[in-house]
This record gives C-alpha cells, sequence and structure tokens, in this order.
C-alpha cells in the first residue's frame, strides 16, 4: 500500500512538473523575460544588502556590500584608498599586499565580508601622520622603487617581513619578499632597505 502511494505521488509531481514546462514553453517570450528580470532584480536585492563592519587605518566603517566584492576593491572603490594597487587580480605579484589583523594578505584573494570584525592596515595607514614610517623612509632613502606601481605592496609586505621574524639575512629577506614582483627590477635596493630597518628601527 504504501508503495503504491508513493507510485502515485511520483506520478503527480511529474505530471505537475510537465504541466509547468509545457506552460512556460508556450508563454510569451515578454513574459517569460519580465519574469526573469523580476527575479535577476530580487537576487540582487538579496545579494547586495550584506552587512559588513570593519576597521580600517583605525576608522571603522560600516556598509552593506555585495558579497562578491573583494577586499581591494572594497578598499579602493568604496573607501576610495587606491595606494593599495590592482596588478595581477590572481594573488600572484603583491601589489594589493594590505595587512589584516597584523599579517600580510593578498587583499585580491580575499572577500570584503570575510573580514568582518578585523582590523584592516593599508599603505595610507602605516605613516603616523606627516611622519614616515621607517619603512618608507628606508625605501626613499634607498632608491628602492621605480615607476612606484608596485611599492605599496612591496612596503606593507617588507614591514610584516620583519614583524615575522625572516629578515635576518639578505637570502631570508629575498625568500620571504618572493611574493611580491618588481618589473622595474629594484630588489637588490629593497633588500637594503629592509635590511637597514631591521638594523636599526622597530617595526
Amino acid at each position: 500500500m504504501a508503495k503504491e502511494k508513493t507510485s502515485k505521488a511520483s506520478r503527480r509531481n511529474f505530471l505537475k512538473q510537465s504541466t509547468l514546462i509545457t506552460v512556460a514553453a508556450m508563454a510569451p517570450p515578454v513574459a517569460l523575460k519580465a519574469a526573469e528580470e523580476q527575479w535577476d532584480e530580487r537576487l540582487a536585492s538579496a545579494i547586495e544588502n550584506v552587512p559588513l563592519n570593519i576597521e580600517v587605518n583605525g576608522s571603522v566603517h560600516q556598509a552593506k556590500i555585495d558579497p562578491r566584492v573583494t577586499l581591494l576593491d572594497f578598499l579602493r572603490e568604496h573607501l576610495q584608498l587606491t595606494g593599495t594597487k590592482k596588478g595581477c587580480d590572481y594573488g600572484q605579484c603583491g601589489a594589493c599586499t594590505v595587512h589584516v589583523d597584523g599579517q600580510r594578505i593578498n587583499s585580491c584573494l580575499s572577500l570584503a565580508v570575510m573580514n568582518d570584525g578585523r582590523k584592516v592596515t593599508t599603505i595610507e595607514g602605516l605613516a603616523d601622520g606627516a611622519e614616515l614610517h621607517p619603512m618608507q623612509a628606508a625605501f626613499i632613502k634607498h632608491d628602492g622603487l621605480q615607476c612606484g606601481y608596485c611599492t605599496p605592496g612591496q612596503i606593507m609586505s617588507a614591514v610584516a617581513c620583519i614583524r615575522e621574524g625572516h629578515a635576518d639575512s639578505d637570502e631570508e629577506i629575498r625568500e620571504f619578499m618572493s611574493g611580491n614582483i618588481c618589473r622595474c627590477g629594484a630588489y637588490p635596493n629593497i633588500v637594503a632597505a629592509i635590511r637597514e630597518v631591521k638594523g636599526g628601527s622597530k617595526v
């Protein structure tokens, strides 16, 4: 008896689905398009209202954003902090490096909503007012930049490199800075800047 009821229910479901498919196929294209647009609007409204509470460079920001937005795009497009650069957008060049809760990350690989409640530091938040961070000053002194596009990411990684305890030799510095690409080839000067800060200043 139970098997017979299940069989009847299955047939009813099949007939319902078949009817719906038939009706959809016979519906005018205009009606289908209108229904699709209405669905798209409801979906867009749902996904664009994800709350985000994040601290960036000491300031708390609250927003409702599309959950697909990367931390990089949130910083650049929503907060206008354009010092963090968009390079490869695949986490391979390091131009977008920022600190999250003191750890360096590639912001192009992290969704903004994944950093809800966290503290983010960008290149704009590294200096103390008008006073440059020691690493920024060292990069200028040692000419650790040419075109400058990769420089913010290089500096953020360089600060983290010392904090992580990975700056005890030139070889170690090169190893732990290898995720940051400088297409101008300023690597020897970058190493010199990191070595100086490691030897004499706190980061």
